[in-house]
């Protein structure tokens, strides 16, 4: 059994994904968007230790709270090539329409479409899906026992997508990676950036963006 946790996070209740190894109790956490304690307070809880950040995108509601764990994971932060600057230089227009403020980080490493990591038992593909922002980016992990999960950020929501009018924003783009997505297994489990958890099979049936 994959063993994660989502936490909702931040003004626009960001998901965060906490994903751990059972054996060794080293964990990752997806998209930190906001106050972390209660992250933190779950890792104190269940001997949890964090060793990896991953960012789907360099918006400021999944990024907020990396400031609070960065003491744990030093540079193994991981974001697209294509959102570097974002991280580096957060929006000061998105900042103050949330009324969030977050520096800007400078020390990380850059992903690339079909890079693989490894982290214990998990392997974790790396899907460069651009279009709600330029270098968003779908998280395909895979677990010791073969169940897979899709963290699909704000690219794929339940029965929506994200949004094109921001920072990076291109629909076009957006509608090649849905294509993208929309190939995938029925049977593969979803977890979105925002809202509930779906599966592409659900999406294929019931999301009116999502190509046939």
């Amino acid at each position: 059994m994959m063993s994660y946790k989502s936490f909702s996070l931040g003004a626009l209740w960001t998901n965060g994904y906490l994903f751990w190894d059972d054996y060794t109790r080293n964990a990752f956490f997806i998209d930190p968007g906001g106050d972390m304690s209660e992250v933190i307070s779950f890792m104190q809880v269940h001997d949890l230790n964090l060793k990896m950040i991953l960012l789907t995108h360099g918006h400021i509601d999944h990024i907020a709270g990396i400031h609070e764990v960065i003491n744990l994971v030093g540079n193994n932060i991981y974001i697209g090539h294509d959102d570097a600057y974002m991280l580096k230089n957060p929006s000061h227009e998105l900042q103050s329409l949330l009324n969030v403020h977050c520096d800007g980080v400078n020390d990380f490493k850059e992903l690339h479409e079909g890079d693989l990591l490894e982290f214990d038992g998990f392997k974790i593909q790396v899907l460069e899906t651009p279009g709600h922002t330029q270098g968003s980016v779908c998280f395909l992990i895979t677990d010791s026992q073969n169940h897979s999960v899709l963290v699909s950020g704000d690219t794929l929501f339940a029965q929506s997508v994200g949004r094109t009018d921001l920072e990076g924003g291109d629909w076009l783009k957006l509608e090649d990676s849905l294509r993208r997505l929309s190939k995938l297994n029925d049977s593969l489990h979803v977890l979105p950036g925002h809202g509930s958890a779906t599966s592409i099979g659900m999406e294929r049936e019931l999301n009116p963006y999502l190509p046939r």
